[in-house]
């Protein structure tokens, strides 16, 4: 037996580098986590020079994300907990799916295959790279007015543009891609088994606001697991997709630790 605490790995979504957990990273450490929050590959440097040279970011791709999130977690000396937000949250359940970490929290999390449900909100969250076939092999920039929309819709026009001055970079074609056809694909990068009789517990955090993953589906991802794994569902109201971030994370944060440390695997 051990008392030590868990390790935490963060994953974070498109449009956003790991800088966007830095409030969750300092509350975690400060509780006696060791908290490791690593880009996507090719993604290391710093948002600014993403945003200056953002070639590394079109050539990421999903099955290369998740290689190397899995190779990251194999070297820690126990299980982690993880936690995603957006794309991160679809990542978190195609790692469990793989039989990664100690327990999952997927905050707002882009839905696997299997999901059909497609609110108009989500599409036009993601028109930017979804108008163009060709920007399956881009990286995109989103605008002020587009990163408002998706992100910081609860947020007044100038909270949002200090948020997207601090934490947006272009985002990933292949990646968003890959989501959008994932149910036209067999062997998708984003499919799951969701019967999985030994997932480890997963966690769904919706929000009541967002217009990225609204929180209808939110449930749609939740009420397609099945089996005798713990997959459980939590919404808070009033919540946009900027929600590891704005007002009351504090909340958000806090729920999420202590129903991962409650449940997670030896």
């Amino acid at each position: 037996m051990t008392d030590q605490k868990p390790t935490i790995v963060l994953i974070h979504g498109l449009w956003m580098t790991p800088r966007s957990w830095e409030k969750w990273i300092d509350r975690f450490s400060g509780r006696g986590h060791q908290v490791l929050a690593p880009s996507w590959p090719g993604m290391e440097a710093e948002n600014e020079d993403l945003i200056r040279d953002p070639s590394p970011i079109a050539r990421v791709g999903v099955p290369e994300i998740l290689d190397h999130y899995e190779r990251i977690i194999d070297k820690l000396d126990r299980r982690p907990i993880i936690m995603g937000h957006s794309f991160g949250g679809g990542f978190v359940q195609g790692l469990l799916d793989r039989g990664v970490g100690a327990a999952g929290v997927a905050v707002d999390p882009a839905p696997p295959k299997g999901v059909l449900k497609l609110p108009f909100s989500t599409v036009r969250s993601g028109w930017s790279l979804l108008r163009n076939p060709a920007n399956k092999h881009k990286a995109v920039s989103i605008t002020p007015k587009q990163f408002r929309y998706a992100f910081g819709n609860t947020l007044s026009e100038e909270e949002s543009q200090k948020v997207y001055e601090r934490y947006a970079v272009p985002g990933a074609g292949g990646v968003i891609w890959e989501g959008a056809i994932a149910n036209l694909k067999g062997r998708s990068p984003f499919r799951i088994d969701w019967g999985k009789p030994d997932r480890v517990p997963l966690l769904i955090l919706g929000g009541g606001s967002d217009h990225v993953v609204p929180p209808s589906l939110s449930r749609a991802i939740f009420n397609h697991y099945k089996g005798p794994a713990t997959v459980e569902y939590k919404e808070f109201p009033g919540r946009s997709h900027y929600t590891v971030g704005q007002d009351g994370w504090e909340e958000v944060a806090d729920y999420a630790l202590t129903w991962a440390t409650d449940h997670a695997a030896n």
